[in-house]
Parts: structure tokens; C-alpha cells; sequence
């Protein structure tokens, strides 16, 4: 049996909803310097274009929570209504203070209290306990905001930023990374914040893959179930970055993990958004547009296989949800093609057959009249919609 996706609580980012039935959003990182108003603004515009659902920006300073009003008034004026999530790392304050300007605030629970100094020592059980108060001191306050204001909070630990505690008692391990966040979720629940959203980033998918993995088990046990965020952090650029974001993030989604995702790309932002449609796509965890199935082509094949799939996708790739194989002989055709709505498969030289599912409709059409009778068997069975 395929698995199913997890189970989550509902957590609302703003006006847009993550976890629970909502579908796995899709959001982005501005790479501008957040007191750069217009150069936050142009990039939003552009993420906004290519339908990015969630935008973050780093705080790293009281100047960049002053720029907010600002960012959030031109976007107000060019018609943009995209949830902002602050990004904050080493002060606790200012996640305190931002509250008040954004949808969502992420933390990363490795440097919110604690310091890496990169020290070896050996904490008694007090001693960590003690240090697991002082932990919950600091987080009060942001828990008394992030209510007033409707704030949702993202627990991000990253693989790279462990605390000294966490990394002197579990070492850099993907059990380390669970316990990094499973403290600050104890203490969140303690004091009836449920508003929260996890991730367990790392620039390496295996550990990522396993932390999140982990993570939901010790969740489970805890009867906790929170939605995730999946990333594979720092994954790179170019074909690379997207290979390794895919490995990632695909491999939890086909475990029926994740909730919302961010492919971390070494380019424009906007450019990310593609790749995280394609993998949701892939995997079939979210639907954007057709799905096509197609045979690498090989000396059997009776037709240009490479061109005749283009083709066929420039006419049909609009059709959300519709499954189409275009298969170059009949020794990849009705079998390979079984989980497809409808099948363009080479018969013989210039010839080709049309399936709807399973049934071949008709045999032996001419390769050249072959791609506009697909669309007219596509139209006869109701799938067909004209493109916007």
C-alpha cells in the first residue's frame, strides 16, 4: 500500500493555511537586504508572479523590523497579499518585536538562547535541566506575542547550528537535531502554543531525510502533530541544487511528510518556484498541470519520440490532473502506460494507436493527424479544458 500523507493539525500562516487537507505550499527566501525597501518590494512582485505562497526575510536587526511597515505598504499598493515570515537568528528580542509586523515568525532553536562556542563539556542531569529552564525563560515573552498578534512560529533547526549542549550530550546527529526542537515544542505546548510548524534542515539529504524521519516518530509517541516544513538547506545551484532538493524533499513526500517546502537555490528566488512545482508534481503531492509518462526512446521506436512529446505537451500540458504517455512501440506501450488516462503509442512506421486507459480507441492513425485526434479522444472523455 502507498503511503498516505501524515495527519497534521492546521496552522494558519496569515490567510494562507498549512497542514491538515490544505494543499503542500510552496514558498521562497528573499535574498535582498530587508532595510532595502524597494529592492524587497521588486523581488516580492517577482515572487508573486510566479505564484510563490509564503515569502521569508532575514531580521537580523531592530532597522530591518522598522523597514517592515513599509515593505507591507507597497505590497498593499501593487495588490500583493503574500504572507511575510521573519527570519531570526541570535536575538531573542527582536523575534519578540516583530511579531507585531508579520504572519509568521522561525526561529532556529540552536542559537535563540544558546551560544555555539564549540566547548566540550559534560552537563549533569541538573545542569541541563537548569539549563532547559533558562531555555524556557527566554521563550515566554515570544510566546505572550506571537498570541497577541496571531503569530505562527517555525521551529528550524539546522543540521550546522546545534547548540554546545545539545551537541556535548547527542553529538551532530540527526538525534541531536529531534531534541533541539522536541525541547522547544514541549515548551510551546506547556504553555498552550499550538500555532507551530518543523523543519530539520541540512545541506546533507541523508540527514535531513532521517532527522525529519525521527522527528515524526518522537512527535507520534508524544501524540504531537505539528506540521513540517521540508528543505534540504545551502542545496546549491544549478542542476545540483535542484537533484539534491528533489532527493530531499521527494523522498519524505513520498512518505506522506511535509506540509509546505522551500528548495534553497544559489540564484533568484523566484527561481526556486518551478523546481518545488515540479517535485510536489513528481510526486504526486500536489497537482499543478498534465502528467506525462514517456519511454527514453530506443530502435524501436517508430516515431520522433523528443519532438512528438513536446508537441503533445504544448497543446495539453494545461490539463490539471490528466495523465498522458507517449509511448514509442508497443513493447512499452499498454504496460508501461497503465496509470495513464490516455496513451499515444507507435503501432508500426508512421502509424500510431490512442488508448483511453487501457483500450485501445483507434489503430493505425497517421503520425501526422495522430496528436490532434489525442486532443479530439481527450475532448470525447471529458477531460478537456481550453487553456487560459
Amino acid at each position: 500500500m502507498l503511503p498516505t500523507r501524515r495527519h497534521t493539525n492546521t496552522v494558519s500562516i496569515g490567510s494562507i493555511k498549512i497542514g491538515g487537507s490544505e494543499p503542500v505550499r510552496i514558498q521562497s527566501m528573499l535574498t535582498s537586504d530587508t532595510t532595502n525597501v524597494e529592492s524587497c518590494i521588486e523581488e516580492i512582485a517577482r515572487l508573486d508572479a510566479v505564484d510563490c505562497e509564503i515569502i521569508r526575510l532575514t531580521v537580523p536587526n531592530q532597522k530591518s523590523i522598522d523597514s517592515l511597515p513599509a515593505i507591507r505598504t507597497e505590497m498593499k499598493k501593487r495588490g500583493i497579499e503574500r504572507p511575510l515570515v521573519a527570519d531570526i537568528h541570535f536575538n531573542p528580542q527582536l523575534a519578540v518585536n516583530v511579531c507585531e509586523f508579520v504572519e509568521k515568525v522561525r526561529i532556529n532553536p540552536g542559537n535563540y538562547v544558546d551560544r555555539k562556542k564549540f566547548e566540550v563539556r559534560e552537563y549533569t542531569d541538573l545542569q541541563y535541566q537548569e539549563e532547559l529552564e533558562r531555555v524556557e525563560e527566554k521563550l515566554l515573552p515570544l510566546i505572550q506575542n506571537l498570541k497577541k498578534y496571531g503569530c505562527a512560529l517555525r521551529i528550524g533547526t539546522n543540521h550546522g547550528s546545534l547548540s554546545d549542549r545539545l551537541m556535548n550530550r547527542f553529538g551532530d546527529s540527526p538525534e541531536g537535531m529531534v531534541e533541539s526542537a522536541m525541547e522547544f515544542l514541549r515548551i510551546l505546548r506547556k504553555h498552550n502554543f499550538e500555532d507551530t510548524v518543523l523543519s530539520m534542515k541540512s545541506s546533507n539529504p541523508l540527514v535531513m531525510i532521517e532527522s525529519y524521519r525521527q522527528l515524526v516518530r518522537v512527535m507520534d509517541d508524544e501524540n504531537m502533530h505539528y506540521p513540517l516544513h521540508l528543505g534540504v538547506t545551502e542545496a546549491g545551484n544549478e542542476l545540483d541544487g535542484r537533484i539534491k532538493s528533489a532527493v530531499g524533499i521527494g523522498a519524505l513526500l513520498c512518505d506522506g511528510f511535509g506540509d509546505t517546502i522551500r528548495v534553497s537555490l544559489t540564484e533568484p528566488s523566484e527561481n526556486e518556484i518551478p523546481v518545488a512545482r515540479s517535485i510536489l508534481q513528481s510526486t504526486r503531492s500536489r497537482i499543478f498541470n498534465a502528467d506525462f509518462i514517456s519511454c527514453p526512446s530506443c530502435g524501436r521506436t517508430f516515431f520522433d519520440l523528443e519532438s512528438t512529446t513536446e508537441q503533445i505537451k504544448v497543446h495539453t500540458s494545461h490539463l490539471k490532473g490528466v495523465k498522458i504517455a507517449v509511448m514509442g512501440c508497443i513493447v512499452n506501450g499498454p504496460g508501461e502506460m497503465a496509470d495513464a488516462d490516455f496513451g499515444y503509442v507507435g503501432a508500426a512506421p508512421g502509424k500510431i494507436n490512442l488508448f483511453h486507459g487501457k483500450t485501445c480507441k483507434e489503430r493505425n492513425v497517421p503520425a501526422e493527424q495522430a496528436v490532434e485526434r489525442l486532443i479530439d479522444l481527450i475532448k470525447e472523455n471529458g477531460k478537456w479544458v481550453d487553456p487560459a
